[in-house]
């Protein structure tokens, strides 16, 4: 089994300046983060945008022949795209 490691990037446009004010961020599954001052940021669904390609992939996946290489390089590609 493999886990793979999910990291943030924030990047800022434009220097502040310094202040005493600070926020929290709460990160989340149903909402992507939660601010400090009540602001939800929604969570990106991509399982839902391409559940047609999953399909796709599930239908192809399902026909090929077992213990072959064209059903491996089309298991892997479902499991991508369920990790995404």
């Amino acid at each position: 089994m493999t886990f793979r490691e999910t990291s943030l990037l924030l990047h800022c446009a434009e220097h502040l300046p310094k202040s005493n004010n600070s926020i929290g961020i709460d990160l989340g599954i149903s909402t992507f983060a939660t601010l400090s001052n009540g602001e939800k940021i929604k969570a990106a669904l991509p399982l839902k945008q391409n559940l047609k390609k999953l399909a796709k992939f599930q239908r192809k996946f399902v026909r090929t022949e077992k213990d072959s290489k064209p059903r491996e390089k089309s298991r892997v590609r479902v499991a991508k795209l369920h990790a995404k």
